[in-house]
């Protein structure tokens, strides 16, 4: 009798399965069908663009900048899209981070199959990581939702809003809604995120037009991590218009560059831990290690944590300094957790870090994720001092940042360095630092804050760009540039 009653659950789970996949078919097919069935699409309007991860404070919203101009071309088919806009800061004095530049400046991005680059002048430049969530975007937009629930075993269920119509392509989970109308009202998607771990991706669709026969939103406002990163304000739409692509051979040969970490004494048992876009400080103390920042994710800290370890042997990191919770600032901080080091970091992002790690990590888990570590969080109001033995460092809140709410600086007395993070970059020998209103004004409150604390100040080591001696910054700062 039980075997029979198992049989019985199977099969009516088997057909309740087919019976979700054909109603999904039935309802995209009407979609399709009053939306306009479209093998490529080319979208623009204008609108705003937000620096993702770049808040004044933990929870704010991203900084904004102006779209002047935007247009997407998508071929469904071939699996291949192209984005070129143009922004402009519509107030460089608004608080928060994001990359700083003047007026406009023009972005344009590929994706075709596995390959991902962007067009910053005549030469490509690959992309490597950007493939994957490129391509998710297709299948984000109301017509690509559409085709990649068709191609990929879509269910169904009704729900009040509508029908929602579920996918999977590859490791990722598509979720749409379609309306009593047939028309796409919003998708979702989850990507991996070192900050904040399995991250909901909402794309909404407030208002559909018609446009020369297709259906097509009016508005579209995408949001990552609760804050918006596109609000785009549709003003023409033109279907099937093709688009060809053709990979550049640079791009289609490209690699991963293995991750550098060159090390430079600084002063006694003080290094400059370069090697890549952020810096790292390690620091040694009679019976443990510090290190000043944790960027971008978990290569480059597990990287770090190497070098730190063949620099002072036999010695655990107790201590990581994050200087501020811009996410390519604190991407690779939860790996120092898992390493049992406290974080020591401004008081206003403990509980931020404490309600994103809790977030689940199934896309991409790191080893924190893997583990049983809680996080030890020791948090700073303006000032802090580490000091054992012959070595001690003091770290101080550096006040009227526009950059940061949180930020810290950290001094070492002995040595007169002073390590910061994005208010004073250096020009590489290659690469000229960025310039404008923005940064000298973050360069202009360091300096404030030096003088304030009466830090005698000898050498600069930035968390971007090389060690430069106190003079550099000075000039930079007399200049107004923003740059030395």
């Amino acid at each position: 009798m039980a075997k029979r009653l198992w049989i019985a659950f199977a099969i009516f789970f088997l057909c309740a399965g087919a019976s979700s996949a054909q109603d999904a078919k039935t309802v995209l097919q009407a979609a399709q069908k009053a939306m306009g069935d479209v093998t490529s699409i080319q979208y623009s309007g204008t609108g705003h663009i937000y620096s993702f991860g770049q808040a004044w404070t933990p929870n704010a919203v991203w900084p904004s900048t102006n779209l002047t101009s935007y247009t997407k071309t998508i071929d469904y088919s071939a699996k291949s899209a192209q984005e070129d806009y143009v922004h402009s800061e519509p107030n460089p004095m608004v608080k928060g981070g994001g990359r700083p530049f003047a007026g406009d400046e023009r972005q344009v991005s590929f994706v075709s199959g596995q390959n991902a680059w962007d067009m910053p002048g005549k030469a490509p430049v690959p992309q490597l990581g950007a493939a994957a969530e490129r391509q998710l975007q297709i299948w984000l937009t109301p017509h690509g939702f559409l085709k990649g629930a068709m191609e990929n075993n879509a269910t169904a269920k009704k729900e009040a809003a509508g029908t929602v119509v579920s996918f999977e392509t590859g490791k990722f989970k598509v979720v749409g809604v379609i309306d009593a109308r047939n028309m796409v009202t919003k998708t979702e998607t989850w990507l991996p995120n070192p900050v904040l771990g399995d991250m909901l991706v909402e794309t909404t669709f407030p208002g559909y037009k018609d446009f020369n026969g297709v259906k097509f939103p009016a508005m579209i406002v995408q949001k990552q991590g609760g804050q918006a990163v596109l609000e785009l304000a549709v003003s023409s739409v033109k279907s099937n218009p093709g688009l060809s692509v053709s990979v550049p051979d640079s791009v289609k040969t490209a690699t991963a560059p293995p991750i550098k970490v060159q090390s430079q004494k600084i002063g006694e048992g003080i290094w400059f831990v370069a090697g890549g876009s952020h810096n790292s400080m390690v620091v040694e103390f009679p019976t443990y290690i510090t290190v000043i920042e944790g960027p971008l994710g978990e290569g480059r800290s597990l990287a770090v944590i190497a070098e730190a370890k063949k620099l002072v042997p036999n010695k655990p990191v107790k201590y990581l300094i994050n200087t501020h919770s811009h996410f390519d600032h604190s991407g690779g901080v939860r790996t120092y957790v898992a390493e049992g080091a406290t974080i020591i970091t401004q008081e206003i992002n403990v509980p931020f870090y404490q309600k994103a790690w809790a977030a689940p990590r199934t896309l991409a888990p790191d080893n924190l994720s893997k583990g049983a570590k809680e996080a030890n969080f020791l948090p700073v109001k303006e000032k802090y001092v580490l000091s054992e033995g012959n070595q001690t460092l003091e770290i101080f809140h550096e006040n009227g940042s526009m950059h940061n709410a949180g930020m810290l600086i950290v001094y070492f007395p002995k040595e007169k360095i002073l390590e910061e993070a994005d208010d004073y970059t250096p020009d590489l020998p290659e690469l000229a630092a960025p310039s404008g209103i923005r940064p000298a004004v973050f360069m202009a409150n360091l300096m404030k804050q030096i003088q304030t604390l009466k830090l005698d100040v000898a050498t600069v080591a930035p968390m971007h760009g090389i060690v430069v001696p106190f003079s550099e910054l000075q000039k930079a700062a007399s200049a107004g540039t923003g740059k030395g």
